[in-house]
């Protein structure tokens, strides 16, 4: 599958969000796209997103370009996944574009979460009942 990873620019991505996914099951299993892995400039968001299966939302920051990004992506019909830290409350209006809003504790329990939940996706695009 396609997956765009889409968050904040806020807080320290790299290490808490981009290694970890890099390190998982779910970089060998699928194509991730990290927007600032290798750089901070602009990333052709609105474009790319027509093509991938699914989003995963880091929204434990609040972001004006990751509300446009997640606009875009609805406007596609692509589906979005908002996952936040637990203890922090994610805006609401988030619910008017996904359906799904996963809490974690840590980067493994992120993981874990993320892993089980595109697993799940996977199927179910594969086997529609």
């Amino acid at each position: 599958m396609r997956i765009y990873v889409s968050h904040s620019s806020s807080y320290d991505f790299q290490n808490e969000l981009y290694q970890p996914l890099r390190n998982s099951e779910l970089n060998t299993l699928h194509e991730i796209t990290l927007p600032h892995e290798y750089s901070t400039s602009q990333f052709d968001s609105k474009e790319y997103m027509k093509d991938c299966n699914l989003i995963l939302a880091e929204v434990s920051y609040p972001s004006t370009g990751q509300g446009i990004e997640l606009g875009w992506a609805n406007a596609y019909a692509v589906p979005i996944l908002c996952f936040h830290k637990k203890g922090i409350k994610p805006s609401g209006s988030l619910s008017v574009i996904s359906d799904t809003l996963i809490d974690y504790e840590d980067s493994q329990d992120m993981i874990q979460k993320l892993t089980d939940y595109v697993s799940t996706f996977q199927n179910q695009r594969q086997n529609p009942s």
